[in-house]
């Protein structure tokens, strides 16, 4: 055989060894990057969706910049209406008939836990899924999956720590979400408190189909409790914090991050009726004219006006899906030409101290071998009636 024919006998079998590779991974092409997410546009979970609205408009902006490393975006989105029935229905869809690389930030704790088993057995990279349910961050049990809010485990337990620090005899009321969110952080109370909880704490689950919550709230005020933790969505956080105001208790209050929402939960309360309510953050207000000057800011409200026009940008969760967005730019360029299923959550495991442009000052994202959590510290705040008021420095579930 010739030189000549032997040199194109070995780039057609280059090129055979190759094209099972691009094969390998579903939604990928050399143009376009096929992600999928589920999030609940309708349903008593509604106002969370404005998450997958920032995520979708800071997309088009990556797309609008060429894409990352010459693909473009597509981001598949649908409606699961905060059920688990819905959720998995269109988690297949996604996965079996628009064939995605990869799952990335779909939202709700109850369609996560009902579709996690089936996408870990699909071996499909399930990254930053908005839930902080702790069980989820387990490697050993879901290896395809990180998560994008902090650990609702991390978040009690500073809570908790904050509550008994500042009201030490303080008998503790915790109306949370009847599901693994809110039992998450009924745990992390126990964990803390160990043999003390039985005799602070007093508990009342609620379901996402009840309307209302008031009666919940009526119960827990006749409880005697001085602390009162709300751990659920935005809408029942609201009627918590209103109710409580209307029927003249005021405790030491305290509502989840998923709730810190001055557009979602704080309006719909009523902001003067919300003052003193406390919360842990990670993310800047961009209403707040502290960080009118700042330019992570900046930058966000001119991002905000081109790719969200019309939109509150007083809602933090347009905020909050505009950093999924940058997570999932960051996580595509750090795999290259490398997007391989595999290669995908190796690097989604291996986010070295990412500092985002509206993250608060000293939060920054590192996950690797031992941490699949975007997001390990929180910020404490207070709502002084008009705007939130930061305290303390950045914690950990580890600080004292």
């Amino acid at each position: 055989m010739s030189l000549k024919k032997l040199a194109v006998s070995i780039a057609m079998l280059a090129a055979f060894a190759a094209a099972p590779v691009r094969a390998e991974t579903p939604g990928i092409s050399e143009s376009e990057i096929k992600v999928g997410a589920t999030f609940p546009f309708s349903g008593p979970a509604s106002p969370l969706s404005n998450t997958g609205k920032g995520l979708i408009a800071y997309v088009h902006s990556v797309n609008d910049r060429g894409g990352v490393n010459g693909r473009k975006i597509n981001l598949i989105t649908y409606d699961d209406a905060y059920t688990p029935p819905k959720a998995v229905e269109q988690t297949r869809k996604l996965i079996e008939s628009d064939e995605v690389a990869f799952l990335f930030s779909p939202l709700g704790t109850p369609g996560i836990g009902a579709t996690i088993k089936y996408v870990t057995a699909k071996k499909v990279p399930h990254l930053f899924v908005v839930s902080g349910v702790t069980k989820f961050t387990n490697f050993n049990e879901f290896p395809l999956t990180t998560t994008g809010l902090p650990s609702y485990n991390t978040e009690g337990k500073i809570y908790a720590k904050y509550i008994t620090q500042t009201a030490p005899d303080a008998k503790i009321a915790i109306l949370y979400q009847n599901d693994d969110l809110g039992r998450d952080f009924v745990a992390a109370f126990k964990e803390t408190l160990k043999s003390d909880f039985d005799k602070k704490v007093v508990t009342s689950p609620y379901e996402v189909t009840e309307p209302t919550i008031e009666s919940h709230v009526v119960t827990l005020k006749a409880s005697g409790a001085q602390a009162f933790l709300v751990a659920g969505t935005p809408k029942f956080a609201a009627q918590a914090i209103k109710k409580a105001s209307e029927i003249g208790w005021t405790p030491l209050t305290v509502v989840n991050y998923v709730s810190s929402s001055v557009s979602a939960t704080i309006v719909p309360a009523g902001a003067d009726k919300a003052a003193g309510v406390v919360v842990a953050t990670i993310t800047k207000d961009p209403n707040d004219k502290k960080w009118a000057d700042d330019p992570g800011m900046k930058w966000y409200r001119a991002h905000f006006e081109k790719y969200l026009p019309g939109a509150d940008i007083g809602d933090n969760n347009y905020l909050f899906g505009t950093q999924q967005g940058q997570i999932l730019e960051q996580v595509l360029k750090q795999c290259g030409d490398d997007l391989s299923r595999e290669n995908i959550v190796k690097q989604a495991r291996n986010i070295k101290g990412l500092v985002l442009p509206t993250l608060m000052p000293g939060i920054t994202i590192n996950t690797g071998p031992g941490n699949s959590m975007a997001y390990t510290q929180l910020q404490l705040q207070r709502w002084t009636g008009s705007s939130w008021e930061q305290f303390g420095g950045v914690l950990s579930a580890d600080t004292n």
